[in-house]
């Protein structure tokens, strides 16, 4: 018959060898602007100061977190089936570090990505911080088909997305935050900012009006070579790809031609700084390898284009490089219970021959 010690003793063995929970805590994001909590202006852009923390954090790890303004739907997390363009809309940008600032990507740290890195890195403790342009309460965004639509945050509720970067789906690090559009600035503009129609991306075959509060002096942009840079992990054959464009003539109109003529979308109207942005939806035929993209518009100068690399078809994303939640402090921390475990299972065998010892000696 076991004795009380020897059941306490089973009771603190089973507790010590039960598994250890993950050391993770729940991602969550702060978001606040400059005048103020987590508001936007319907008019005129927004620049939003973005906080995470409880993010995975996985050391040398491909990839990081992609930090989008948008809209979600439904089952919208990519790890449960949930696809952009059709359970998620965000305002596009391209994959650039010096992009137009609507999209961030936070690294992980040791990255061999984090080069190109626009809004940090993750720290070990799942903690990153970063800012974001919002460009109203109204954007432009590509569905599944290759089609166009238009996202009023005034009726559809808008906040910041972060999802797993670079085809890495990783549950743990997919958040939406919602925000609020309010009137910041009443019947006096901000002295720096346009209307929001001149600084929202531009959608295929749309263009876009540059309006501005003030005639503004030529840009130093334009004293800049064109540059122009694509979304490289949006380069899908049948999904819609997004591209930036700098150092522009303001007020120019372009097309954006791939290859030879495979896709194009246009015209797409140049900034009073110089920028534009947009979309080209990709043939779902297109086939995978290395294309080129133009700009085709600009008068006397030479047509700025970009190589990349086109996936063909919808590829299944890879999955997380480690496991979410189990990190060098937690291995550490089941070495010493097991330890501890195997201790207790030495003292409680000793404590069992004793006991039948003195049994036997009674009998």
């Amino acid at each position: 018959m076991l004795t009380r010690t020897t059941l306490v003793l089973l009771g603190v063995l089973a507790a010590l060898v039960a598994p250890v929970p993950a050391a993770q805590a729940q991602a969550r994001v702060s978001v606040s602007s400059e005048r103020g909590g987590a508001v936007i202006d319907p008019t005129y852009a927004t620049t939003l100061k973005v906080a995470g923390a409880g993010f995975q954090s996985v050391h040398g790890g491909h990839g990081g977190i992609y930090v989008f303004f948008g809209t979600v739907s439904g089952s919208w997390r990519p790890s449960k089936g949930g696809v952009t363009g059709q359970d998620y809309f965000y305002v596009p940008d391209s994959e650039s570090q010096a992009n137009a600032g609507y999209q961030k990507y936070v690294a992980y740290p040791g990255s061999d990505t984090a080069a190109s890195a626009n809004g940090g890195t993750v720290s070990a403790s799942g903690r990153w911080s970063t800012t974001i342009a919002v460009p109203g309460a109204t954007f432009r965004a590509v569905d599944r088909d290759g089609g166009t639509r238009t996202i009023d945050c005034r009726k559809v509720r808008c906040g910041i997305i972060t999802v797993g970067a670079h085809g890495v789906t990783n549950a743990a690090n997919e958040t939406f935050t919602p925000v609020t559009v309010k009137d910041l600035y009443g019947d006096q503009a901000p002295a720096t900012t346009g209307t929001a129609a001149a600084q929202q991306p531009a959608a295929p075959g749309t263009a876009v009006p540059d309006v501005a509060a003030a005639p503004s002096p030529p840009s130093s942009a334009t004293a800049l070579a064109p540059v122009l840079d694509v979304d490289r992990p949006s380069a899908v054959a049948g999904r819609a790809l997004s591209f930036t464009a700098r150092g522009l003539p303001p007020g120019a109109q372009v097309n954006a031609v791939l290859d030879d003529g495979v896709a194009a979308a246009g015209p797409f109207l140049v900034g009073a700084q110089g920028q534009v942005t947009g979309v080209v939806a990709l043939p779902a035929e297109v086939a995978g390898g290395t294309h080129e993209l133009r700009l085709y518009g600009l008068d006397g100068d030479p047509a700025p284009l970009v190589r990349f690399a086109i996936a063909a078809g919808d590829e299944p994303v890879a999955a997380p490089v480690a496991a979410p939640g189990r990190s060098r402090v937690d291995r550490l921390g089941a070495w010493f219970f097991g330890a501890a475990g195997l201790v207790l299972l030495g003292a409680l065998a000793r404590l069992l021959l004793l006991a039948r010892r003195r049994g036997a000696s009674r009998a």
